[in-house]
């Protein structure tokens, strides 16, 4: 095992776009969640054994709209199930304007050396269209904050093809985003899901959103402006500076296996995906019985994991290397996938080279598509 994933549902405000599992913190059982968060890893680690692990992602919800006390037993429970490599990357989600120094210290000194805000805008009517608590001004207190207390390894995500947004606010906001000269950045196009605000409003046909040439032109403009500023797109969504690249992110995308903690949270084990149960109540009955809540588990077969190989690998500039492809699965993916393949490339989607299939620039703009064709 390499990592985890930890899922703190729990938000003070519920933004319009999100449809991760979540709730309302006002009067949930969290120090009961947190205690049995920590019987789940005692059981998971107990059963699944392993020496250290090279990540850890603690995401949400809001894992910082926890109190003082609720974080360090947080912190506590991860340090005492979960050890970590010394040069291991162990994140937190946070959200701007959520972070008191005491919060911050209380990461760093259980070893956390990475944060990822949730910013989105640098436009405060844009954010409050979108459902955001935080305003532009906290986004600057808050870095600054945690720069102050040693945090180097710091990350933004950003939002694109927000409702009534232009190419001009979509500059300005890079624009500031890039004079923090952080050495990470996500940037995603607005997805409208179901069981969200946005959704019900597009329903009702309330909902205006840029055309999808305003969106394609502004993922343009953020590779341009990332480029320009020397941070290497690495990923479809993600730029960095050499040597900042989520790790954690990347054992995603190189369809590696990692424990998932927490309601509604996924993992990957023995080649089994598994999520736990989403409401909190029925995340928490299982536990106090001393079983794992687990909801649903998949075994994976090798067809699956060679197509997941493919579309999870193809998100990553470098592409899939083939060598390594079929190292672990004993078949040659030019073999495999021989019609996709072929398909791809007289599209010029995707490109053979240097030992890598990847995207070409083209493809970068139609993933999905390339991504679909490798379902066999």
């Amino acid at each position: 095992m390499k990592a985890a994933y930890i899922h703190i549902p729990f938000c003070e405000h519920i933004c319009h776009y999100c449809d991760f599992n979540k709730v309302f913190l006002q009067g949930q059982p969290v120090d009961e969640y947190i205690s049995l968060l920590k019987k789940e890893f005692e059981i998971a680690t107990t059963q699944h054994p392993f020496d250290q692990l090279e990540t850890i992602f603690v995401g949400g919800g809001t894992p910082t709209a926890l109190n003082e006390m609720q974080l360090e037993a947080l912190c506590k429970g991860i340090v005492e199930y979960l050890p970590i490599m010394p040069n291991g990357e162990f994140t937190f989600e946070a959200n701007p304007g959520d972070m008191s120094v005491e919060k911050l210290q209380i990461l760093a000194d259980h070893g956390v050396n990475r944060l990822s805000f949730g910013v989105q805008a640098f436009n405060d009517e844009l954010l409050a269209k979108i459902g955001r608590a935080h305003r532009v001004k906290d986004v600057y207190t808050t870095i600054e904050k945690a720069q102050k207390l040693g945090f180097s390894n710091i990350s933004i995500d950003l939002i694109y093809a927000l409702p009534t947004q232009t190419t001009a606010d979509f500059k300005a906001t890079l624009s500031e985003a890039l004079a923090l000269d952080l050495p990470h950045y996500s940037g995603y196009s607005l997805i409208v899901e179901p069981k969200t605000v946005f959704y019900n409003l597009k329903r009702k046909g309330k909902l205006h959103l840029p055309g999808e040439d305003t969106e394609t032109e502004m993922f343009t403009i953020l590779m341009e402006e990332m480029e320009k500023k020397g941070l290497r797109q690495y990923e479809i969504s993600n730029f960095s500076e050499p040597g900042f690249e989520s790790k954690h992110n990347l054992i995603y995308w190189n369809n590696e296996e990692y424990f998932g903690f927490g309601a509604g949270a996924h993992g990957y084990i023995n080649k089994k995906r598994y999520s736990n149960a989403g409401p909190i109540k029925k995340y928490m009955d299982p536990l106090k019985d001393g079983e794992l809540p687990i909801f649903e588990e998949n075994q994976v077969t090798k067809k699956e994991m060679m197509e997941e190989e493919m579309f999870l690998g193809l998100r990553k500039t470098v592409g899939v290397e083939l060598e390594h492809f079929k190292e672990k699965y004993g078949e040659s993916l030019l073999d495999v996938f021989k019609s996709s393949i072929s398909e791809m490339e007289r599209r010029e989607l995707l490109i053979k080279e240097e030992g890598y299939l990847r995207l070409t620039e083209k493809g970068r703009f139609l993933g999905n598509e390339v991504f679909q064709s490798f379902l066999l």
